[in-house]
């Protein structure tokens, strides 16, 4: 009589397919991009660490000259575009006027530069500086931050020095003492997806932001 049994191949259980099954799930589900992020809160982070990072810059950068009344013009700053809806970082070493691509500093979190000058990205530009391409940011309004003399202005920067206090309107003035921000600068980002607006708090002397309604931001 002939024995089958040596031709049984070995084959998985139901139970260790079932277990399978749901190691597959879990990793599949651990993979798979997170849906319930929340991007306002990225929006205002990274905002926020845009600001700060611009600071630090000033602080390890002494962009004073007792010589000269216009090395103010040189400070590290932030500007906003509230028309492309971007932000900038950069040293107007030159004090030409403009950011030209050596004076833009680069964004630690990808090594490309922080250039939100033109509404067109290309590979060297950081995505994190476009506001409405990433985030859907389509209003951006700076309170206590614009020079007096110019209220309506497409692009408004936050300049520090190397103590790290805020400065705004350096293009303009050529006494530094009347740069110094005197009042907290308040900035308010809005975009149609967030539940409610970002508002960003630069205070004035001390130049410390944070997000508002944050306080451990």
């Amino acid at each position: 009589m002939m024995n089958f049994n040596k031709h049984t191949k070995p084959a998985f259980t139901m139970l260790e397919l079932v277990f399978v099954i749901v190691v597959l799930g879990i990793l599949a589900a651990l993979a798979l991009p997170r849906l319930d992020r929340d991007i306002r809160q990225e929006a205002a982070d990274n905002i926020l660490s845009a600001i700060r990072y611009t600071q630090r810059l000033a602080l390890n950068d002494d962009k004073h000259e007792f010589n000269n009344p216009f090395c103010h013009r040189k400070l590290w700053r932030i500007r906003f575009s509230n028309t492309l809806y971007t932000y900038t970082v950069y040293s107007d070493i030159d004090a030409g006027g403009n950011a030209d691509t050596s004076e833009i500093a680069r964004d630690p979190a990808n090594g490309k530069r922080m250039d939100g000058t033109d509404a067109n990205i290309d590979s060297n530009d950081s995505p994190n500086v476009f506001l409405a391409d990433k985030y859907g940011i389509d209003s951006i309004v700076l309170t206590g931050c614009a020079n007096p003399a110019n209220t309506v202005l497409s692009t408004v920067h936050i300049a520090f020095d190397n103590l790290g206090r805020p400065h705004r309107g350096i293009d303009i003035d050529a006494n530094d003492l009347k740069t110094y921000v005197n009042t907290d600068c308040i900035l308010t980002f809005q975009s149609p997806i967030f539940d409610s607006d970002i508002v960003i708090q630069i205070r004035r002397e001390t130049g410390y932001a944070q997000i508002v309604g944050q306080d451990a931001s």
